[in-house]
């Protein structure tokens, strides 16, 4: 390959990762653009587990042999099988530089050339009908993240020291790619996330509230809303500290997540300051009523806490048309007042309570803001 077709080839794989929405994306950009780059066949790409001591391969791409597939989940190696792991992660470069790539072919070490370091490679060049393959360790932020591997079919052109040499500089790319992919995603994570008690925060309710809803005005997915205030916290700030309101909000968050897994694909989140909610979609009204009351019981043994004012808000409960995510809000929220009002030890239910509950006559009103436009629901604790 040319120098130009080279230079184009770097330019395409650094491109691909770059337009990639999230991890998986980014991992099959990365081994479709090498193995294009490199005339490969097949490529994968491999993350190196040291807690776990394997490799694990996250993609597979091209021509994928019986019992391949393209996102794996269980196809991992032992790095002890792999003595030239151990060799370019350790010995070679922990001075400093990093490691460069190596050629291994389904024949074994051929004459005049570098002798292969791994049986276990050999053997699976054979076993999989692959001639050889070129292997290039990627290096994170100065540390071994894992590997890329290219291969082509028996029969084809072995790979010689510039393939390998151009591995070297295409794993640099792909480093850089996850790296961006990773910063990327933690931006996305702390835009989501309450950096106190690791909930999802408010942005997260209103975006999943707004598709839920969307998907229940089309299919009728029941769609269950929890709104909960944590009792005393003001007492707690005032009396112990604003740490020890800290450790009451981080562990009344433990329970509401432990509360929340009752609810299949619920999310529990923290709207701000001591009040928290637990969106599911799918479950139903029953079975979140059922969460809600174990998240009071739950409340009230917390030490320094007075327990949890809890309201429900459900579609599949008679609180009238919803069509809008604001108002499954505002049902849920007017029946945590009512607890709160009322101190009562167990959640208030929108729809459940008598002709004269004030959370009834909220569900009489229109399903529309004033002016008859629907928007992006705001209740009393948006930003």
């Amino acid at each position: 390959m040319g120098e130009d077709r080279r230079l184009t080839a770097v330019v395409a794989l650094a491109q691909g990762m770059a337009a990639a929405h999230g991890s998986r994306e980014a991992w099959r950009a990365a081994a479709t653009g090498a193995c294009r780059a490199l005339g490969g066949s097949f490529a994968a790409l491999s993350v190196w587990e040291r807690e776990l001591g394997r490799l694990r391969v996250l993609v597979n791409v091209g021509e994928l042999a019986e019992g391949e597939e393209e996102f794996p989940e269980d196809e991992a190696y032992p790095v002890h099988q792999f003595a030239e792991i151990t060799e370019f992660l350790h010995e070679q470069w922990a001075g400093g530089g990093e490691p460069d790539a190596w050629v291994e072919t389904a024949e074994g070490p051929a004459a005049g050339r570098e002798p292969g370091y791994c049986h276990q490679r050999v053997a699976a060049l054979r076993r999989r009908g692959r001639g050889c393959c070129v292997v290039a360790p990627i290096v994170l932020d100065g540390r071994a993240w894992g590997e890329l591997y290219v291969a082509r079919p028996a029969g084809e052109a072995v790979f010689g020291r510039g393939d390998a040499d151009f591995a070297t500089v295409l794993a640099s790319v792909v480093a850089a790619g996850i790296a961006q992919t990773e910063r990327l995603e933690e931006a996305r994570r702390l835009a989501f996330t309450d950096s106190l008690t690791g909930l999802a925060n408010r942005r997260a309710v209103d975006v999943r509230l707004e598709r839920a809803i969307e998907r229940h005005r089309r299919d009728d997915t029941a769609v269950s809303l929890v709104v909960c205030d944590l009792n005393g916290l003001k007492r707690v700030n005032d009396t112990h500290g604003h740490a020890a309101g800290d450790r009451l909000l981080e562990r009344f968050g433990s329970v509401l997540s432990l509360c929340g897994a009752m609810l299949p694909g619920a999310l529990a989140a923290r709207l701000g300051g001591d009040e928290f909610c637990l969106l599911a979609v799918g479950p139903p009204a029953d079975q979140v009523v059922k969460a809600a009351g174990e998240l009071c019981r739950r409340a009230s043994e917390l030490e320094l806490g007075d327990g949890v004012a809890c309201g429900v808000a459900s579609t599949e409960d008679p609180i009238g048309p919803v069509r809008s995510a604001r108002r499954l809000f505002r049902l849920a929220d007017a029946a945590q007042y009512r607890a709160k009002a009322e101190r009562a030890v167990k959640p208030v239910v929108a729809g459940r309570a008598g002709p004269d509950d004030p959370v009834v006559r909220l569900a009489d009103e229109p399903s529309q803001d004033e002016g008859g436009e629907r928007r992006r629901f705001r209740g009393r604790h948006a930003p």
